[in-house]
C-alpha cells in the first residue's frame, strides 16, 4: 500500500476497503495484465458535518509507466453508483461463510505529466477571480450551480451579440437619415411625451377659457360633489381667512384667493368649489404609495376619491402585491391640472412661484411645465405679504399660443474651483 501525506480537506484513508466497504475499480484505457503490482491510495473528505461532501472520496493509483485517478463526485464520476448497489462476497474457504460488504465503482483515468499540471498551474494563477470562481464551480459546484454558470455565461455572449447588433443598427440609422433628422424626431417625440400628462389642448379655441376647457378638468358630477365639502370655504368670514394661515389646513395660492372671493352667491359657490379641489389635488400629491381606497379621508367625496386614484396615480408590483404609486410623472400631470385649474380661477394669469411652493417643487420643473402648457412666462413682485421683496415668476394664457419648444439635452454644471 502506498503511502500519502494529507491534502487540504482530505485525510488518507489506507487501501480499497474503506471500514465496511469496498471499492471497485475500472481502468477507462483498456484492462490490467497484472493487478497485483498496483498500490492504491483513498482519500476521505474531513468535512464530515456537510452530508453532501462526507462521502466524497478519492481513489489514486500508480504503475510503471502512468497514474491513474478516480472519484465518485463531479462530472468523472459514474452513474451508475446512484442507480443500483454494488455488493462484494468474500469466501472463507475454511469455514464455508462470506462474508457481503457494500462497494463503490470508481472509473480509474490516467493522470498528466508533470509538465502539463505546472502549465495548468501557470494558467490557473494568471485567471481573474471571477475566472477561478467559475473553474471552481465547474469541478466541484451543484448541478443548480453549473445550470447557473452556462445561463450566465449564454447570456453574456446573447449580450454582446445584442450590443454589436444595436451598435451597427444605430449607424446605419444615422447613415440614412442625417443627424439633423433624427434630431429633429426626437424633439417631435420629447413633445408627444409631455402632451401625455397634460390636460386636452385645443389650440384652435378663440378665447383663454376654451384652451383649457373646464369639463376637461372637473366633470359635471364630480362638480356636483364638490358642493358639499366646499361650503366650508364659501361661508368663511374675513376673520376666520386670516386665521386660516396660523392653522395651516390650506395651501398659499388657495389662502389669497380666499381674500377675494365674490359677493356674487352663483360666483364664490363656483369659486370655492374650484379653490377645494385645487387644495385637494396639491395635498394629494404630497403622497408616495397610495395604500387606501379613500386617500384623502371620508370628508372627501367618494367620486373625487376615484378620479384621483383612476387619473393620477400609476400601478405597481411590490412584494407581491399591486399598489397605487404616485411616480414623478402622475406628480407632473397632477401640477399641469393644477396649473390649468388656476388659470381659470385667476383670470388665465396665476403666480407660479406660489403654486410652485405649494406643491414642494424644483422652479425649473415648474417652469418646463408652464411653457409646455403654452405660457407666456413673466417676472414681477410678489403678492403682499408673501414674499414682496422678491421677484416671481408669472405665466399667462393668452392667444395666440407661443410654440412649444423642449428644452434639448441636460443643463450645463457649473464647475467646481
Amino acid at each position: 500500500m502506498a503511502a500519502a501525506a494529507d491534502a487540504a480537506g482530505w485525510s488518507y484513508r489506507g487501501g480499497p476497503r474503506d471500514e465496511q466497504s469496498a471499492l471497485l475499480v475500472h481502468f477507462s484505457n483498456g484492462r490490467l495484465q497484472n493487478s497485483e503490482d498496483m498500490n492504491f491510495t483513498l482519500y476521505k473528505s474531513k468535512d464530515t458535518t456537510n452530508p453532501r461532501k462526507k462521502h466524497r472520496r478519492i481513489l489514486t493509483s500508480e504503475t510503471e509507466r502512468l497514474s491513474y485517478v478516480g472519484n465518485n463526485f463531479g462530472t468523472s464520476a459514474l452513474k451508475c453508483n446512484s442507480l443500483c448497489k454494488y455488493f462484494v462476497g468474500v469466501l472463507d474457504k475454511d469455514s464455508g461463510q462470506m462474508e457481503v460488504y457494500n462497494a463503490e465503482l470508481f472509473n480509474m483515468q490516467p493522470l498528466l505529466s508533470d509538465d502539463v499540471i505546472e502549465d495548468d498551474l501557470s494558467d490557473y494563477q494568471s485567471k481573474s477571480y471571477r475566472e477561478k470562481v467559475d473553474s471552481c464551480i465547474e469541478a466541484f459546484g451543484s448541478n443548480k450551480q453549473k445550470r447557473a454558470l452556462n445561463s450566465r455565461r449564454m447570456n453574456q455572449v446573447g449580450n454582446e451579440t445584442l450590443n454589436m447588433a444595436v451598435t451597427r443598427a444605430a449607424e446605419n440609422i444615422i447613415g440614412a437619415k442625417g443627424v439633423a433628422t433624427l434630431v429633429s424626431d426626437a424633439a417631435q417625440d420629447d413633445v408627444e411625451e409631455v402632451s401625455l400628462f397634460l390636460p386636452p389642448c385645443h389650440e384652435e379655441a378663440d378665447k383663454p377659457e376654451n384652451v383649457y376647457r373646464f369639463e376637461d378638468l372637473i366633470s359635471s358630477a364630480e362638480y356636483e360633489a364638490l358642493q358639499a365639502p366646499a361650503a366650508a370655504l364659501t361661508n368663511l368670514t374675513s376673520e376666520e381667512i386670516l386665521k386660516k394661515p396660523e392653522e395651516e389646513s390650506l395651501c398659499s395660492f388657495v389662502l389669497e384667493e380666499l381674500k377675494s372671493m365674490p359677493v356674487d352667491e352663483s360666483s364664490r359657490d363656483h369659486k370655492a368649489r374650484c379653490l377645494w379641489f385645487l387644495d385637494t389635488l396639491i395635498k394629494f400629491s404630497y403622497k408616495k404609495v397610495i395604500k387606501k381606497k379613500c386617500p384623502m379621508g371620508p370628508d372627501c367625496p367618494r367620486i373625487i376619491n376615484k378620479k384621483l386614484m383612476k387619473n393620477f396615480t400609476a400601478l405597481t408590483y411590490n412584494s407581491g402585491r399591486i399598489q397605487n404609486l404616485i411616480s414623478a410623472s402622475m406628480k407632473a400631470k397632477i401640477t399641469a391640472y393644477v396649473v390649468a385649474l388656476a388659470l381659470h380661477i385667476n383670470k388665465f394669469q396665476i403666480d407660479l412661484t406660489l403654486l410652485q411652493r405649494d406643491m414642494k417643487l424644483h422652479e425649473t420643473r415648474m417652469l418646463d411645465i408652464a411653457k409646455a402648457m403654452r405660457l407666456k412666462i413673466s417676472k414681477k413682485k410678489g403678492l403682499s405679504g408673501l414674499g414682496a421683496d422678491e421677484d416671481h415668476k408669472f405665466g399667462t394664457l393668452s392667444l395666440p399660443l407661443p410654440s412649444f419648444k423642449p428644452s434639448g439635452g441636460q443643463r450645463k454644471r457649473k464647475k467646481m474651483d
